[in-house]
């Protein structure tokens, strides 16, 4: 099995090479990744000659378009659907709003929308408030000990009233990846629509979203080693279905019907840099021709396999600390490596120690306080969250353990 050249990897990040990061170890990666260098020289090259109003006759706005529609095209083939069911706002916050007022004028006689309470807020709060418009907001709640969400439990929720379910493919607290194509076979069996908040998924590996089955999917670039904007999926039925959100006379164009505030045109043509990354990584490890979503499935095992052994010991160690609550499962297999630990009071004195021996961590609720609420954890210190992907290396897992067996209680 080929295995993850990290030289090669750390290579193509500017951050590595900066001198501000000498000596650091970046354990926050769930707020926000790094960003690779195909990206940062497209946003440059952009803001330099290419910030005009796009899509005119001369040439810098002219080139400006094209970018911009390369990455579109270029992310949807990563993605595997087409360039019209991609739509880019400023945010996935911002999508699912934009999103939840379209279901809100939707005329259906099916009235109910499911949330979980393991989801980031991103994508159960916009959905909770349709419940001043005549919506049954009904809740997928986690088992209290364990923070996981059972199918079981989702099928006593589920009837021929149900319009939507809005689930999240991996928690951003728990670090549990979900069976979310399982889910969406679930949720259109009972002719509902399922919303899948992919953001703590996707920095870990790109999915197949037609063979996902999702009817929406959102993920944050900026988490995919990209620029700040929400990227969303949306199946061509949903968008004839719903009502336009953006300007009356684009309601025809399909991929501006649901972002009224159109992001910045720099970040959006930076998007090709993902995909030219994901092309990076795939050419240096392989030699085979492959589609553009072969390419993307082939670097998703190689990050996988990659995070899946820096993460062994680390678990392994908080395994052996009965003193430590760790949250969700240590099964290699169904989390990525977001690791989170309540630790009460103490964990401002650890997160600081942390940061003092070079450890580049969080901690707080993260904009899941359903979750936290739920599992009996104090909102005013929330949780430590040590969060990585798979330019991280060894060592930095190494250093990570050292500074917890220093600072733990």
């Amino acid at each position: 099995m080929t295995e993850l050249d990290l030289n090669f990897v750390r290579s193509q990040f500017p951050a590595f090479q900066d001198e501000n990061f000498s000596g650091l170890s970046f354990f926050e990666n769930a707020g926000g990744s790094f960003p690779a260098n195909t990206v940062v020289s497209r946003l440059s090259r952009f803001y330099i000659t290419r910030k005009v109003q796009p899509y005119a006759t001369y040439d810098a706005s002219s080139q400006g378009g094209k970018e911009m529609d390369e990455a579109r095209d270029r992310m949807s083939k990563l993605l595997n659907v087409t360039g019209e069911e991609l739509h880019l706002g400023p945010s996935t916050s911002s999508n699912t709003y934009v999103l939840s007022q379209a279901f809100r004028t939707l005329k259906c006689k099916r009235n109910v929308i499911v949330v979980t309470n393991q989801d980031h807020e991103a994508n159960s709060g916009a959905w909770w408030r349709l419940s001043r418009d005549g919506f049954e907001i009904r809740e997928w709640k986690v088992n209290r000990e364990s923070g996981q969400l059972s199918l079981g439990d989702l099928k006593s929720l589920l009837d021929d009233s149900v319009l939507l379910v809005a689930f999240p493919h991996c928690s951003n607290i728990v670090g549990e990846i979900n069976p979310a194509k399982d889910i969406c076979r679930l949720i259109q069996s009972y002719g509902a629509f399922s919303c899948v908040d992919g953001v703590s998924y996707v920095p870990h590996g790109f999915p197949n979203f037609s063979d996902l089955g999702a009817d929406i999917y959102l993920f944050s670039s900026y988490k995919t080693y990209g620029p700040h904007l929400g990227v969303m999926y949306l199946s061509k039925r949903l968008n004839n279905l719903l009502e336009n959100q953006g300007h009356y006379f684009n309601e025809h164009i399909p991929t501006k019907r649901f972002t009224p505030a159109g992001p910045d045109h720099a970040q959006i043509a930076s998007l090709a840099g993902i995909a030219d990354y994901v092309d990076a990584i795939f050419n240096h490890h392989f030699d085979h021709e492959a589609t553009p979503e072969e390419r993307a499935k082939c670097v998703h095992e190689l990050q996988r396999n990659h995070e899946k052994k820096l993460l062994a010991p680390l678990l392994n160690y908080l395994k052996g600390r009965i003193d430590v609550q760790l949250i969700g499962s240590t099964n290699l297999k169904s989390r990525v490596p977001t690791v989170s630990l309540n630790l009460g009071a103490s964990v401002e004195k650890v997160t600081m120690g942390l940061c003092n021996d070079g450890m580049m961590v969080a901690s707080g609720d993260f904009y899941a306080v359903r979750l936290l609420e739920a599992l009996g954890i104090d909102l005013k210190y929330g949780v430590l969250r040590l969060s990585f992907v798979h330019y991280t290396s060894e060592q930095d897992v190494e250093r990570l353990i050292a500074a917890l067996d220093k600072y733990l209680p």
